[in-house]
């Protein structure tokens, strides 16, 4: 139990602080000193140091953030109403954490993407899962797959902009404006598409 604890408080430090800071910011010894672990407890869990952190971090929250989007999702009937529920509850969560905590892979995919191949990979699996998801999702009102995998795109363009706009102009709007956007693409669809 005590092993499997200090991994967990390791993982949900560097999730927390790669999510925040980014990968190049965030250091070994802050990550322990977040999980108040000992440092070499890093190299136990994750012998390959950082970067097998960071890429256990990213597949492990993405598949969670994902799980967490598809119920909220799910919480609502109506799928253009569901749109706006959950851009709106990213929009509240984002506020409330002081703009400070967004999607736990954007921040890491954005600064990795040229310079490490191994994580570059970790996001794209991580955000191509969220689009086969999705469009499964909008699949059950949209009968074209090609249309439904369109829409499951455009979901997550949407929402990883509207993070990176409300962060840096410390407004939700952009999220809240996002989840209407879809809203529309989403009636829009149904309605070419002959779907419910």
């Amino acid at each position: 139990m005590g092993e499997s604890n200090t991994r967990a408080r390791i993982q949900g430090a560097a999730a927390v602080l790669f999510r925040r800071h980014g990968y190049a910011a965030t250091g070994l010894k802050r990550i322990a000193a977040e999980a108040d672990a000992p440092f070499g407890s890093i190299y136990h869990f994750f012998p390959g140091g950082k970067q097998q952190l960071a890429e256990d971090m990213i597949r492990v929250s993405g598949t969670e953030y994902g799980r967490m989007v598809l119920a909220l999702l799910d919480s609502v009937p109506d799928p253009m109403d569901s749109l706006v529920h959950a851009f709106e509850a990213a929009a509240d969560d984002l506020a409330a954490a002081d703009y400070a905590d967004a999607c736990p892979i954007g921040t890491v995919a954005l600064e990795v993407a040229s310079s490490n191949e191994v994580l570059r990979i970790a996001t794209a699996e991580v955000f191509a899962e969220w689009i086969d998801t999705a469009a499964q999702w909008f699949g059950r009102w949209v009968p074209d797959p090609r249309t439904a995998q369109s829409l499951a795109q455009s979901m997550v363009m949407m929402l990883e902009g509207a993070f990176m706009l409300s962060r840096a102009a410390r407004d939700p709007e952009p999220l809240r404006v996002a989840g209407r956007s879809m809203a529309n693409l989403m009636r829009t669809a149904i309605t070419e598409t002959g779907g419910e």
